[in-house]
């Protein structure tokens, strides 16, 4: 069983968040520090502690939450100016909380980030 975390806490309502977007599956909430106008994690109901896990273990919850972010970021309007998804794996790349979450970014110019 995975640890209990933050994203757990909120899952279950223990903890409030700011839902911008919810199904049976997959939460969405603005981040509590954001890096753009718009930041939103996306996180999957069932924990994994990281990308590569939930795609070893469970790939049908990255398919799960790809598809809650094109639902959102189609309802918002997000898609029409653009946006970026980031996911950080293990405490070297600034994962701080230990369940599986995408990191949607946008609502202005973005600075360049690779190719």
């Amino acid at each position: 069983m995975s640890e209990e975390t933050i994203f757990s806490k909120i899952i279950r309502g223990d903890i409030p968040s700011d839902k911008v977007y919810e199904d049976d599956k997959v939460l969405a909430f603005n981040d509590i520090s954001p890096m753009a106008k718009v930041h939103v994690l996306f996180i999957h109901k069932t924990t994994t502690k990281h990308v590569n896990q939930m795609v070893q273990e469970h790939p049908q919850q990255l398919v799960d939450i790809y598809q809650a972010i094109a639902k959102y970021t189609q309802e918002s309007g997000l898609d029409k100016s653009g946006f970026r998804v980031v996911t950080n794996m293990n405490k070297d790349a600034g994962q701080t909380v230990f369940h599986t979450h995408m990191h949607v970014l946008g609502g202005e110019r973005l600075g360049t980030f690779g190719s």
